[in-house]
């Protein structure tokens, strides 16, 4: 028996910007770099799509940039409450059943990264 359709999953990984993000107070005068990986649960899709146009997919250039203005939209104190937000936004694309999503604070410290991984929805 052959397979028709497959999970297929959206993966934007090593996205690097700059945002305001921190508590300590040169956090708050200058943005600082951050990397963004974010997993996109779409669920079963056929393997051979109804046709090859960008208009029936969900499009990674989007994706790509609401992670970017989402982390850079206005400042915030916490890790926590920016992946939150993020997570949440990416949730609300059409056919996202899942989001896996991961910011880094690549400067914080110098003999280490530090991050927070989150995931909701359906995996």
């Amino acid at each position: 028996m052959t397979s028709t359709s497959g999970q297929q999953i959206l993966t934007l990984t090593g996205l690097r910007f700059d945002a305001s993000l921190g508590i300590l107070a040169h956090e708050k005068q200058e943005p600082q770099p951050i990397q963004v990986d974010a997993e996109l649960n779409l669920g079963p899709q056929p393997l051979a799509p109804r046709d090859d146009d960008i208009l029936h997919v969900l499009d990674y250039r989007k994706v790509r940039q609401i992670i970017i203005d989402e982390c850079k939209s206005e400042h915030v104190n916490l890790l926590e409450s920016l992946i939150g937000k993020l997570a949440q936004r990416l949730l609300q694309l059409p056919g996202v059943r899942g989001v896996r999503v991961k910011i880094a604070k690549l400067e914080i410290f110098e003999d280490c990264e530090v991050a927070i991984r989150i995931e909701t929805g359906q995996w």
